[in-house]
């Protein structure tokens, strides 16, 4: 399957398809042939892998990660500081083609000691490395960050914005090298729950919404290049991790549809993703 088949075909549905479908067919329910599979089952970490930095794989320090109220919590009421113990949250499967979403809020105040640009700060890691290989004392996987952001009630300060541990990424077809970029998502200020959609298509593209409307795009997430090249090596598919980044934080539901079976078929995929982001699916307070 050729790559730019696949870029094609994504750009005809996103460009010229969905307007339309939005347009007449913004509340209708994921195709039956498109189920969502729960990762978090709502009531323990089955499945899941802590990797908190200066501790080992599987040790969750201080009970960061916990489940309550049916809810992913990461908290840090074990903890005296901070310390730039960022940790993350890894799912036992990797994933290549998939839609993934989580609903998601900030609570509480940030942890003594927590850096002030972590301030009302996680992310969801796709495209990740395998946790086994990560350093004790690294801070975060090499992996495409959707970064999630809370305002903080004095301007704009926009969510699901990508940031780059380890990789790069094309953008209007040029390569970018920043560590992060913002979206055109509005600020969500005080303690309400967001819904972050990422749709994952292998080494081609990746897009980024938040309620059902799409806020970033890009193609072509590659790892950092080495020997001086100016495009590093494309990243066909990882790990799926939460973030610890000092400030509390809840996830009521994370979910999955996965696309692979379609990843040889350019036109069905794009078939596909017309249908499934015909719905705007928004969280509900």
């Amino acid at each position: 399957m050729k790559q730019n088949s696949i870029l094609f075909m994504l750009r005809t549905v996103f460009v010229l398809g969905l307007p339309f479908i939005f347009l007449g067919s913004s509340f209708k329910s994921t195709p039956p042939h498109l189920k969502w599979e729960q990762l978090f089952n709502g009531k323990d970490l089955k499945d899941w892998q802590p990797k908190i930095r200066y501790h080992d794989l599987n040790d969750n320090y201080a009970n960061t990660f916990r489940v309550k109220d049916g809810q992913i919590q990461v908290r840090y009421d074990g903890y005296t500081q901070f310390d730039e113990t960022f940790g993350h949250l890894f799912y036992k499967k990797s994933y290549s083609y998939y839609l993934i979403a989580a609903e998601y809020r900030f609570v509480n105040d940030q942890v003594k000691g927590g850096p002030g640009w972590a301030y009302r700060n996680s992310g969801i890691m796709v495209h990740g490395q395998d946790p086994a290989a990560m350093k004790k004392d690294q801070d975060f996987p090499n992996s495409i960050e959707v970064q999630l952001l809370g305002g903080t009630g004095n301007g704009e300060r926009p969510t699901a914005n990508l940031c780059t541990p380890g990789t790069q990424f094309v953008l209007n077809g040029k390569v970018v090298k920043n560590h992060c970029i913002e979206s055109s998502s509005k600020t969500f200020n005080g303690e309400q729950w967001v819904r972050v959609e990422v749709l994952v298509l292998g080494d081609s593209t990746i897009v980024h919404y938040i309620n059902g409307d799409e806020v970033l795009r890009y193609d072509r997430p590659q790892k950092d290049p080495v020997g001086g090249a100016d495009e590093g090596e494309l990243i066909k598919g990882g790990t799926i991790s939460l973030q610890s980044e000092s400030h509390p934080v809840d996830f009521r539901k994370v979910e999955i549809i996965n696309l692979d079976k379609y990843a040889k078929d350019p036109a069905k995929l794009a078939e596909v993703i017309k249908s499934l982001m015909a719905e705007k699916r928004i969280a509900k307070q």
